[in-house]
């Protein structure tokens, strides 16, 4: 059976290794040097940003995208930062700036948050994505493109 050489569009599984950058080229997330990892294309593996630029790749192409904040984890928003009593947490808890605690949302899941200042009444946490309003640094190398059946 032959390679099929189909381009990546709406509903194809892609098979791909990719790298996540910041412009400084500090590494965020890689799978290089790893088995490629697959996902149907629109089913919200991806973000809608990423998965825009691969569209119409081929197998074996490798390309290097900079992606905007708009288009990968977008601006932070102030209404993520909030201020919490500081009886919600544990007296135990030894409270630092940068340090970083899960709380559960709305649905139940459990989100992130960072601790970015704190005295005796109440602690800042930012609920913003940590790659939030920065420029993304993109590199997918494309190895497989397969019709699934919803394509």
């Amino acid at each position: 059976m032959g390679t099929l050489n189909v381009p990546v569009s709406e509903g194809t599984r892609v098979f791909l290794n990719f790298s996540v950058s910041l412009e400084d080229g500090s590494e965020v997330d890689s799978n290089f040097g790893g088995e490629p990892v697959d996902f149907v294309v629109g089913d919200g593996s991806l973000l809608p940003g990423f998965e825009r630029l691969i569209f119409g790749m081929s197998p074996g192409e490798r390309q290097l995208f900079t992606v905007p904040p708009e288009d990968a984890f977008g601006q932070p928003n102030d209404n993520n930062v909030q201020e919490i009593p500081r009886s919600h947490f544990d007296d135990e808890v030894e409270l630092e700036i940068g340090l970083v605690f899960s709380f559960a949302d709305a649905g139940g899941g459990e989100l992130p948050g960072l601790v970015v200042s704190f005295d005796d009444k109440a602690v800042t946490v930012d609920f913003n994505h940590p790659l939030a309003g920065r420029t993304i640094l993109f590199d997918v190398l494309i190895h497989r493109v397969e019709p699934t059946e919803l394509h």
